[in-house]
């Protein structure tokens, strides 16, 4: 069992206590309270140098360490008895759910032992410290393994095609060079096969890019079911896809190749060649390049064909929809949102806990009774809200209103409570680390009030100890900083991967996942379709390092000559999909020719325009009809009759 990040966790707690017991070494069993904090340091030290060492050691050490620092200074009262608190806090933030119950369930009994064994604390002191601190410890691990969840599901889309389901070109290469390294470690040998579909072009040009998408997904599938679970399968070009298979040798691969193309004939004939590593290969590149000779000798050699119509419509008939990992745009957002309005109820439950069980003939009950059940519902709203909310321009200010209104609430409590020393005083502190995981920017101001205010009530209010507000703030920003930390490198990867799960890894374009998205969000005043010409022949003639570079300059030149605000897309292979820019009264015909124009000078293209209302409302529609009016021109073209202009 080991935690994520954990051993640079364990440093937090100590370094807390280094400045307390400095400034009251005159107090009692201060050398005894120093040397624990050593220990506790030096194995936080060696823990985060050797990430390889066992956690279970060192955790029940630190807990021991953090209970017997409660006992000595004089129960969990004292400033440092809510080390072990917080320190569950660091754990639900940086463990994984099993190791984080483990963790809990000694810090629990060691807190109680503390509690025991130590002087005696304010009647409920440490039932509601237990209560509150656990279930906000409960709130940050929800959250920690939901953005888990939302990363491993991006980091899944940003490898797959769109259209296909198979291994984007990024995710096949990643996978490639993993199963050579595992073949360098083993001895193992792989295999790499290449497949390249016949006269894929005369398929889109005579039967339209739909149907020569859903001949493209029936390939996928059919190459899937020829070949074992483990083995990796990619689309890595338009009409192009490859496998990695781990263990066969050159005569078991020869078979595979010729399995999978008596499946594929028929209906998606294609040529086929593999390559062997190490025997045939030294590296990746050679590996690519030797499958490729096979593919093309196999070209040269057989009378490749058109797929009929008969041969089209069996793929089409077999389309099946295909399910992807679900993303939504906001379920960061939504979870964020969602878990402040849990907060805002776990936070007024423990304290109305407290004032039905601890609170009898405190003149202040009923008050405090009404004020945290105010503060609940508040959260419960925010909570029943969280969807509508997530899709709000303005949610960030909203919920900083909310969290300044609640906290007024909690202020309201723990001044009728007795101040910064109360029981209730953790109703301020307490929330300040899962207000820094779940909204890492957003949360800084209102972090800042919160210590602001706590500051002032114990000021204004009450004369506490003063270490005991120093030591409980700076365990909450110690954690809260701890969680910020944590929560603005996980925001960062989640971007990166959002962005890598809508983007062609070869252009840089929006994928198709990304353009439909984007089209979705978005009032196009048209949808421009272009198809290079001749593709096929420049992949073939001068290699797929050439038909990359030209896909590369295409998707350069395009971006260039949109208006500002204009999207540019690759749906696969040749095909590229623009959105033009905002600007109603832009004429969409003379914005497909001027780009058109754009590409002429390294390559032809044929482009369809369709203009929602007026020839569909929706994506599949105005792609249709921009499809339709599209090969309808390059029929024209090719028969040199005229074209209609718009």
């Amino acid at each position: 069992m080991q935690a994520r990040r954990g051993p640079d966790a364990t440093l937090v707690t100590p370094l807390i206590c280094v400045p307390y017991l400095a400034a009251t070494w005159s107090g009692g069993h201060r050398p005894a309270m120093a040397a624990i904090v050593a220990v506790l340091a030096l194995g936080a030290a060696v823990l985060r140098r050797h990430r390889t060492a066992r956690h279970v050691p060192a955790l029940i050490v630190s807990t021991v360490g953090y209970a017997a620092l409660g006992v000595l200074d004089g129960g969990v009262a004292a400033p440092l008895g809510a080390l072990l608190p917080f320190s569950v806090m660091v754990y639900a933030a940086t463990m994984p759910p099993r190791a984080f119950a483990l963790a809990a369930a000694l810090s629990a009994t060691a807190y109680w032992t503390v509690a025991i064994a130590g002087a005696p604390a304010p009647t409920g002191y440490a039932a509601v410290y237990t209560v509150a601190f656990g279930g906000i410890s409960f709130l940050c691990l929800r959250y920690s393994v939901a953005m888990a969840s939302l990363r491993r599901r991006l980091d899944e889309l940003s490898q797959l095609d769109p259209l296909t389901g198979c291994l984007n070109r990024r995710g096949f290469d990643a996978r490639l060079a993993a199963a050579v390294a595992e073949a360098d470690r083993t001895g193992e040998p792989i295999v790499l096969l290449r497949l390249d579909l016949d006269r894929f072009k005369q398929v889109n040009d005579t039967y339209g890019h739909q149907a020569g998408d859903e001949l493209l997904a029936w390939t996928a599938r059919t190459l899937k079911s020829q070949l074992r679970t483990e083995d990796a399968v990619g689309r890595v070009g338009g009409d192009e896809f490859a496998a990695v298979l781990t263990g066969p040798d050159a005569e078991t691969a020869a078979a595979v190749v010729d399995r999978v193309r008596t499946a594929l004939n028929g209906v998606a004939a294609g040529s086929l060649g593999f390559a062997c590593y190490p025997a045939e290969a030294t590296g990746i590149e050679s590996l690519h390049h030797r499958a490729d000779q096979r593919v093309y000798a196999d070209k040269e050699g057989r009378d490749r064909r058109l797929p009929g119509p008969d041969a089209v419509a069996r793929a089409r008939a077999a389309a099946a929809p295909r399910q992807e990992p679900r993303v939504s745009r906001h379920e960061r957002r939504r979870r964020a949102i969602a878990d402040s309005g849990r907060l805002g109820m776990v936070d007024p439950g423990v304290g109305l806990f407290y004032v039905a069980l601890f609170a009898e003939g405190h003149p202040h009950r009923l008050a405090m009774g009404v004020l945290l059940g105010v503060a609940g519902l508040i959260g419960l709203a925010t909570l029943r809200l969280a969807g509508p909310l997530s899709r709000h321009g303005r949610v960030g200010p909203a919920m900083f209103a909310l969290g300044v209104v609640q906290f007024g609430i909690a202020a309201a409590v723990v001044c009728l409570d007795g101040g910064a020393d109360a029981t209730l005083a953790l109703g301020l502190f307490a929330p300040l680390p899962l207000i820094a995981l779940t909204t890492p920017s957003v949360g800084r101001p209102l972090l800042a009030a919160i210590v602001v205010g706590y500051l002032g009530i114990a000021v204004s209010v009450d004369h506490p100890d003063p270490w005991y507000v120093a030591m409980h703030l700076a365990g909450a920003l110690g954690v809260s900083a701890l969680c910020g930390h944590k929560g603005r490198i996980a925001a960062r990867r989640r971007r990166q991967l959002s962005e890598l799960s809508r983007t062609d890894p070869l252009t840089g374009c929006l994928n198709r996942r990304g353009f439909t998205e984007r089209f979705a969000a978005e009032r196009p005043a048209a949808l421009v379709l272009l198809d290079l010409d001749g593709f096929k022949q420049v992949n073939d003639a001068h290699g797929h390092a050439a038909g990359d570079d030209l896909l590369i300059w295409v998707a350069a030149t395009l971006r260039d000559r949109v208006q500002p605000g204009g999207v540019v897309g690759r749906l696969g292979g040749d095909e590229f999909v623009v959105l033009p820019g905002p600007d109603p009264a832009a004429d969409p015909g003379r914005i497909a020719e001027t780009l058109r124009g754009s590409l002429a000078e390294r390559t032809a293209c044929s482009v369809g325009v369709a203009v929602p209302g007026e020839h569909g409302e929706d994506f599949d529609a105005l792609y249709a009809h921009a499809d339709a009016e599209l090969y309808a021109r390059k029929a024209a073209r090719s028969t040199g009759a005229p074209t209609a202009q718009r």
